[in-house]
């Protein structure tokens, strides 16, 4: 009997906490706004939506790279005379950026999409994406095997992709930024799987475009979202998601020169952060600038010092001296005459491979030699050119042909009044010449060439000597040519603690009564 009571007991209670809880005595209280005393996410008050407050989530592939203060060019002797690279103390806010270079079957991946939605009605846009493998060819050299299987064959799918120009390398971001956010949407189940195929069989336009899907532009298959659905004002579950709530990832681009040399140098290795665990925080501490992008820990900074197997191995794929690409048989040094795979050698403190050697690699800014001190000391960067929606479309569909949405230049005379910008075209804004037009002051190919195509290289490759696996030093390229030693990786702009996911922006104390 006794047993039994306990049991009918154990019933009445849950009974009780079910009747409870269905009066709502549990139910957590819902969030106001501080402005209004008026409740976010509830429908009786308006049905403002207001997602949880999160740190950016990791994309597929990026490594987070804390920001700070360092001395931005070269420490080092300038060997080759260009002076385009004076030291000057800036800021890098946190951002995150790729782990590894993009492989050789990555950017077949994107091959395969641009294939199957454009090839039929837009074939120019399969063939100008694909890159030069001529790259390998010289006159005096055999090396018509990497113009045939570099690229394709299975070896080489996790070898750095080279033959790309500045413009493919951009093309790529925009795209893996889009595939990655449709793939979130399915996931959340706001796009239906299907969604896929529509993007596959609608002639280019009908393909899922982050910013067309914002701006409504985009509709897709939605989806049924079961777990915690977006609501709208009435309550409803909503079927399109807004940059608010917190799903999409902001776009992959390349990263800008001073985040490249930022993230190369990885000098948060001479100061690392306590453990969470701790309250203190690291010092705050500026030491020697490391010469590559590995600590400085070696006579010649070149090879591992640490006794064991890494012991006097070479740390970065490069040219050791004329006609020394690998070093002698049965001793080789750094085991690679060309490319070598994007997860070789020893990784920098952020987790980074091949910052110093390999390949070298395009960055986001437009190059000039006399740039720097003019230039914002807070994320610098030279390449903007500020554009808005173009309203000779709002009529009819803002999409083009593949999909993405016109943008056009903002005029300069809407400018005038403005105390930020004045100039939607920001490529020439003070470079140093007597000129400010669009083209630059010299004439490109006759006295100089640099022009408003010219982009910053990084980081040094597999064919160069040492002084160019220096993070400091800085080399360009015109934006539509490609070579047999460049490639490229993605970054992507980290909303959140600059510390990082579990840690707080600005700092904050505990509160007390001021004693009277």
């Amino acid at each position: 009997m006794t047993m039994l009571t306990g049991v009918k007991n154990w019933i009445l209670l849950l009974a009780t906490v079910g009747t409870l809880s269905s009066c709502k005595l549990f139910k957590k209280k819902p969030e106001s706004s501080s402005a209004t005393g008026w409740n976010y996410n509830d429908k009786n008050q308006g049905g403002f939506f207001v997602a949880k407050a999160s740190d950016l989530k990791t994309g597929p592939g990026l490594v987070f790279v804390q920001g700070g203060t360092f001395p931005m060019g070269a420490t080092q002797e300038d060997v080759m005379g260009d002076w385009n690279n004076v030291p000057r103390r800036v800021t890098v806010n946190s951002f995150l950026m790729d782990k590894t270079e993009v492989a050789n079957v990555h950017y077949r991946e994107y091959l395969y999409w641009v294939a199957n939605v454009f090839g039929d009605p837009n074939p120019e846009v399969v063939e100008s994406a694909k890159p030069d493998t001529l790259v390998w060819r010289s006159e005096l050299a055999y090396n018509e095997p990497y113009v045939e299987y570099y690229f394709r064959h299975p070896s080489f799918n996790y070898y750095p992709v080279v033959g790309v120009t500045w413009r493919q390398a951009y093309d790529f971001c925009v795209w893996r930024g889009d595939r990655v956010n449709q793939l979130e949407l399915i996931k959340k189940g706001y796009q239906n799987k299907s969604a896929v195929k529509t993007d596959m069989g609608g002639g280019g336009m009908e393909n899922f475009h982050t910013k067309s899907y914002l701006m409504g532009e985009y509709t897709g298959v939605p989806g049924k979202p079961k777990k915690n659905p977006l609501k709208d004002a009435q309550g409803k579950p909503r079927t399109t998601v807004q940059f608010e709530d917190g799903i999409l990832f902001p776009e992959y681009r390349l990263p800008t020169e001073a985040e490249w040399e930022y993230a190369a140098l990885a000098q948060i290795a001479e100061n690392p952060q306590p453990r969470k665990s701790e309250k203190k925080r690291g010092e705050e501490l500026i030491a020697n600038k490391n010469i590559y992008s590995w600590k400085n820990d070696g006579y010649d900074n070149l090879r591992g010092t640490r006794r064991g197997t890494w012991q006097g191995a070479f740390l970065g794929n490069f040219k050791r001296g004329n006609g020394d690409y690998m070093g002698v048989a049965g001793g080789l040094n750094d085991r690679a005459a060309v490319p070598a795979p994007v997860t070789s050698f020893i990784p920098n403190a952020f987790g980074l491979y091949n910052m110093s050697g390999n390949v070298s690699e395009w960055t986001g800014d437009v190059y000039r030699p006399m740039t720097g001190f003019d230039m914002d000391d807070l994320n610098p960067y030279r390449g903007n050119v500020f554009k808005k929606v173009d309203p000779a479309k709002s009529q009819g569909s803002l999409r083009d042909s593949l999909g993405r949405i016109y943008m056009v230049n903002e005029k300069d005379s809407a400018l005038r009044n403005r105390r930020n910008y004045q100039r939607s075209y920001a490529i020439n804004h003070l470079d140093g010449d007597t000129a400010t037009s669009v083209r630059y002051v010299y004439q490109y190919g006759v006295t100089t060439l640099v022009s408003d195509k010219s982009r910053v290289l990084k980081g040094g490759s597999w064919m160069d000597m040492p002084y160019w696996l220096s993070p400091g030093s800085r080399r360009f390229l015109e934006e539509d040519v490609s070579s047999s030693t460049i490639g490229f990786r993605c970054a992507m702009t980290h909303f959140g603690a600059s510390e990082g996911k579990g840690r707080k922006t600005g700092n904050f104390f505990p509160s007390r009564r001021q004693k009277r």
